[in-house]
């Protein structure tokens, strides 16, 4: 649902300006609408109108369902088919000097420094008239990041994008501070995803603009001057063209001026800048100002990294730290993914932990899942058990670390840095995995590293954090924000679920182990005593939990065949029957589940080794089915042995000796024990949401989370070991680049490099605007699924030998406590009395990792309620 602000929302006229009031010359009088769709009235048109009478609104208008074509293209491209493919968008960059008997004239273009190409392109009459009259005219901006659209191609390294060699950015050349540098990287996400993120940015930034009785924003010119936010789109290739029309409505982006080189030397990424006051809803709702209303969204400095090529996110963030952040400087560095929606005041609230703790070096804010309109998308399991995880992981895992002061990682897809803790060290550390400096780094590069890190970089991010703590010298720390909150997409079907979970799961292990062994560099950090002890205890913790996650496959395979049994094939000893079967047939029907249960856990290994998921679908929801099926199972017997212990007779548990006898066999009996594993798992959910007063999840999304449980063992797991080998790394190939013209330098009399440019009239300019704005607000429609390219057969050695590994210690640990024959190789003499001991331990540990959490999150909580009080505002 959009901000209630924006009272603007509704489609208003667009109009543009007659010759008389023209930037450029031999402009004839144009006058037009543009309707969201043939059917709609004229009077609904979606470009706002002029808001003084410095720009007149001219009295004739384009007739209803009529389209004005543009010179450069044929009549028969504008159907809607068309208009949203490759081909179409190919051919609107070779637009040249004019078509037909009409020519455009052109200008000459100096280059920076005799090799830089940077040229100021006007944009369309709309565009330029949707700004305020007091941004336009005010003495605190520059007219020109107003009416034009600055393009630069980038024929160089990002760590080559210095003012030294030519390179610069308007925020930059106009004096300007950075406080916050807001970077979202794309890569093919469709127009809907885009535009949910960029309105969600601008409405946050309008939050900071209308601050009252600040004392920072307000100082050295105004809020806006202050923030620059900039999109990075990894490659032309997968980038969504329609995306691009929505950037190009907001006046962001044009077509037909990008340069694929200059002299021969490919541009790596073209660079766009413009200041907008306009925005696009998801909904496909143009938002613009009114005269004079305070909920305008402000002026928002725009920088829009277009990279020729894909060469993956981490690339992308080299762009924003080495290139961009060097030339601006900024305090701090927010990162969001296209598709996840900032919250209201999230980026303020973000912004204001790096205020208010001068030693803070990263903070991420909640990611909760996107749910649809009245939580629709809930009756989907996986996005249920999902959207459980997050809430979780949001009320207990994150402010356990954030009490430490280390959380292992800030999600990419909604974090922040402090810039200057991040520069040295971290970055270059960080920047090892893009196989763009694989040639430069060398051994030390990605084509130089085993495996194993290769993986690691799959999580690139914890490795970040982790430097980020360990920098020499320093005592960064690394904070969990919770009044900022992020909206994100999750994965709806198996295969895309099991691709996302591979890459999580294999990082974040290889990323565990890497922090794990080089933790002694924390004691070159600057941390103070208490910290240090702080961090011992978390890297205990830590090493628990990657022993728990090693011999998970094994540990719930014991606990589901003891339950079985506890319950199916009591003991002789004990009074009670077979349940819930009797005594003849509760044995066979756990037989017949467990042999089921090994079945399909050993289809896991040949579906994960031979097939790809998008390839197997049915398989894996048969799985699916099944291993909920058995937990449901598992669950309804340890419900039943709850009952049991509190049934006449059953409890075992001293009342006759005091507290102290009370509190010695609370902690031995069957019943304690049950008791303590309950509280200590569905307790603590259940208590820490209360206090954190989000509680919804717990009946919205505890049934998937709770009967998916056994599909991050026996599914995720396995998925993501086999395929550890898979690691794509590689620069996707595109025809699309081929379309773009060439630059050619030329000298002028007085030895100066220029090139020439077409210089189009402002009519034809905004006729191509009227095309784009139809294709941008057209209605969305979802392409169809595209084959994938099957993965490169490589590392597949280490996969074995490391699949082998894992299911011989999981193999080996059941048989150990599951099989009288080894009665030699143990303490005890009976499988039932080892069986018993290895259940107590599982309990113990589990009890004991969850309690854990909870105190980390009740410390949070209190630590953050009394800091509170004290921030400064």
């Amino acid at each position: 649902m959009e901000d209630a602000h924006d009272q603007s929302s509704r489609p208003l006229s667009f109009e543009l300006e007659s010759n008389h009031h023209s930037l450029r010359q031999l402009t004839p009088p144009i006058c037009t609408s543009y309707p969201s769709n043939e059917n709609e009235d004229v009077s609904q048109s979606l470009l706002p109108a002029p808001l003084n009478d410095r720009y007149p609104p001219i009295s004739s208008q384009w007739p209803p369902g009529t389209i004005q074509q543009n010179p450069s293209e044929d009549p028969h491209q504008q159907t809607e088919s068309e208009v949203a493919s490759q081909t179409s968008w190919q051919r609107r960059q070779t637009t040249k000097s004019g078509s037909g008997l009409r020519r455009y004239p052109t200008r000459r273009i100096n280059l920076v420094q005799g090799s830089v190409l940077s040229v100021d392109y006007p944009v369309p009459s709309a565009i330029r008239n949707s700004v305020e009259a007091k941004y336009r005219d005010s003495n605190d901006a520059t007219a020109e990041e107003f009416t034009h659209l600055r393009y630069t191609a980038a024929t160089c390294d990002p760590d080559d994008f210095t003012l030294r060699n030519g390179y610069n950015l308007r925020a930059a050349m106009f004096n300007r501070h950075t406080e916050i540098l807001i970077a979202i990287t794309y890569y093919n996400e469709d127009k809907v995803l885009t535009a949910r993120t960029l309105h969600g940015v601008m409405q946050n930034i309008r939050d900071i603009v209308n601050l009252k009785k600040t004392q920072f924003w307000d100082k050295g010119g105004p809020a806006w001057q202050k923030i620059v936010v900039c999109l990075i789109f990894d490659g032309i290739g997968p980038c969504d063209k329609n995306t691009l029309d929505v950037l190009a409505t907001v006046g962001i982006y044009q077509d037909g001026i990008m340069k694929h080189d200059v002299d021969g030397k490919e541009t790596v990424a073209h660079i766009f800048e413009y200041t907008t006051q306009l925005s696009i809803t998801p909904s496909q709702q143009l938002i613009r100002p009114q005269v004079d209303n305070p909920d305008n969204l402000p002026p928002v400095q725009m920088i829009f990294c277009l990279k020729q090529k894909n060469s993956k996110k981490i690339n992308s963030h080299r762009w924003l730290f080495n290139a961009f952040g060097r030339v601006l400087n900024p305090e701090v560095c927010i990162l969001i993914d296209a598709g996840t929606k900032p919250g209201h005041k999230s980026l303020l609230a973000l912004w204001e932990a790096f205020y208010n703790n001068k030693h803070l070096g990263g903070a991420c804010g909640e990611i909760h899942a996107l749910l649809g309109p009245r939580w629709e998308k809930l009756v989907n399991p996986l996005v249920a058990a999902q959207n459980f995880e997050y809430k979780i992981s949001n009320i207990l895992d994150k402010p356990l670390e954030s009490a430490f002061g280390y959380v292992s990682v800030l999600p990419g897809a909604f974090s922040a840095y402090r810039y200057r803790a991040i520069m040295g060290r971290p970055l270059e550390q960080y920047f090892h995995g893009d196989h763009t400096l694989s040639k430069k780094l060398g051994k030390k590069g990605i084509e130089g590293m085993n495996i194993f890190k290769k993986n690691m970089f799959l999580a690139e991010d914890r490795i970040l954090c982790f430097e980020l703590v360990a920098k020499a010298g320093y005592k960064w720390t690394l904070s969990y924000v919770k009044a900022s909150k992020g909206e994100t997409d999750v994965p709806e079907a198996p295969p895309e679920f099991l691709s996302q979970r591979r890459r999580w799961l294999n990082g974040s292990f290889a990323a565990s182990l890497y922090s794990v062994m080089h933790f002694n560099r924390i004691y070159k950090s600057g941390h103070n005593l208490l910290r240090l002890v702080f961090l011992h205890v978390q890297l205990v913790y830590n090493i628990c939990q990657l022993t728990m996650t090693w011999f998970s496959l094994a540990s719930y395979w014991l606990t589901t065949s003891v339950i079985m049994d506890i319950v199916g094939t009591p003991s002789a000893t004990i009074k009670n029957k077979g349940w819930p079967f009797g005594n003849d047939a509760s044995p066979i029907v756990n037989n017949i589940i467990k042999a089921l249960y090994l079945a399909f856990l050993m289809q896991q290994f040949f579906l994960a080794l031979g097939n790809r998921p998008k390839g197997s679908q049915t398989s894996y929801i048969l799985t699916f089915l099944y291993f909920a099926i058995v937990q449901l199972y598992i669950l309804i017997l340890s419900f039943y042995l709850v009952a049991q212990a509190f049934s006449g007779g059953n409890i075992d548990l001293d009342f006759d000796n005091g507290a102290g006898g009370f509190v010695g066999s609370f902690f031995t009996s069957t019943t304690g024990l049950v008791l303590i594993a309950l509280v200590s798992t569905y307790g603590t959910y259940i208590i820490a949401s209360i206090l954190y007063c989000d509680p919804w999840h717990l009946l919205t999304s505890s049934w998937a989370y709770f009967l998916g449980m056994p599909l991050t063992i026996n599914v995720l797991n396995v998925y993501a070991f086999c395929n550890w080998h898979d690691v794509s790394w590689g620069t996707k190939g595109s025809d699309d680049t081929a379309s773009l013209p060439s630059a050619k330098t030329m000298k002028s009399v007085t030895q100066k490099s220029f090139v020439e440019e077409v210089d189009k009239p402002q009519v034809d300019i905004d006729i191509d605007f009227e095309c784009t704005v139809r294709r941008a607000l057209s209605p969305w429609q979802e392409p169809k699924e595209k084959k994938e390219v099957q993965l490169e057969d490589s590392y597949k050695t280490f996969r074995t030998n490391l699949v082998l590994l894992w299911t011989l210690c999981n193999g080996l640990l059941a048989l150990l406590i599951n099989n009288d024959s080894v009665r030699n190789l143990c303490l005890t003499t009976t499988s039932t009395d080892r069986t018993a001991w290895y259940f107590k331990v599982i309990l113990w540990a589990t009890s004991g990792l969850s309690v854990f959490r909870f105190l980390g999150a009740l410390w949070f909580l209190g630590k953050t309620g009394l800091l509170c009080c004290f921030s400064r505002r």
